[in-house]
């Protein structure tokens, strides 16, 4: 067991930085994948949701059905497979297929991105499914259109059903990024394989890698607990009222700025 703990001594005395800055990296990429992940998430699940009539112009259903089609297969095609393929596929094949060169964090950015899309996409199509009918049924009795309907009564609905997912793919990420070592990004993981190959210490790198991934994926799990509370505001109103009637019934308990309030 002294052995154990002077091996980790030795690894993080002589590597500390090389991990935080592999942590950082790790957080910047899942950060900035998960963030446009949901941009490509809500632009796929808003289009595999327009609406479609049998009255509609035959080149219009052809049209929509076309997008559905060709939607249906980035989902499934990148929900599918893993990312550590997909990493392989990309950096390494649109050079061999299509002569295009990336460079290893721009690749790193875009296949976190496609891949948190992916599942985003199906996450708010079901959000804005989930949104009860009637609420498109008043939109329209309003006279809005399906984008007025879609982008001031449906998303913000939806957005509050799928914060939760929201930070599940984020936590996810942080995780998920180990492969890309694969295509020598340093990320935590590629500096743990770093260590293990200079100090031959590969339980005490180990063990170092996996606090630190705890440590961010626990962090990040709490501040979107905090966030998902703060969106859904008190747990309990009072009526607000400026009725002198209601205040002296008892049927109040409002406090005015300066005031105290009867109860």
């Amino acid at each position: 067991m002294e052995q154990f703990y002077l091996g980790l001594v030795k690894s993080w005395t002589r590597y500390g930085n090389s991990y935080l800055l592999g942590a950082r990296n790790t957080l910047l990429i899942s950060l900035v994948g998960t963030f446009f992940g949901c941009l490509i998430g809500f632009a796929v699940g808003v289009l595999r949701t327009l609406p479609i009539s049998p009255k509609d112009k035959w080149q219009k259903r052809f049209l929509n059905r076309l997008l559905n089609i060709f939607l249906s297969t980035y989902v499934e095609l990148f929900r599918g497979t893993p990312m550590i393929v997909q990493s392989v596929f990309i950096y390494y094949g649109a050079r061999i297929a299509f002569n295009l060169s990336m460079s290893m964090w721009t690749a790193a950015f875009f296949i976190v991105s496609i891949n948190t899309g992916a599942y985003m996409a199906e996450t708010v199509r079901g959000g804005i499914l989930s949104v009860d009918q009637g609420q498109t049924e008043g939109a329209k009795a309003l006279g809005m259109n399906h984008s007025q309907t879609m982008f001031l009564v449906l998303l913000p609905q939806a957005f509050r059903n799928i914060i939760p997912q929201i930070g599940n793919n984020f936590i996810v990420n942080i995780k998920d990024t180990s492969v890309l070592s694969v295509i020598s990004i340093t990320d935590l993981f590629f500096v743990h394989k770093s260590v293990v190959g200079s100090l031959y210490l590969y339980f005490e790198s180990a063990t170092i890698t996996m606090v630190i991934y705890l440590t961010m994926t626990t962090t990040a799990a709490w501040a979107l607990r905090h966030l998902e509370g703060r969106l859904d505001g008190p747990q309990h109103y009072d009526l607000a009222a400026i009725d002198t009637l209601a205040q002296t019934s008892g049927l109040l308990s409002y406090k005015a700025k300066g005031e105290v309030g009867h109860d």
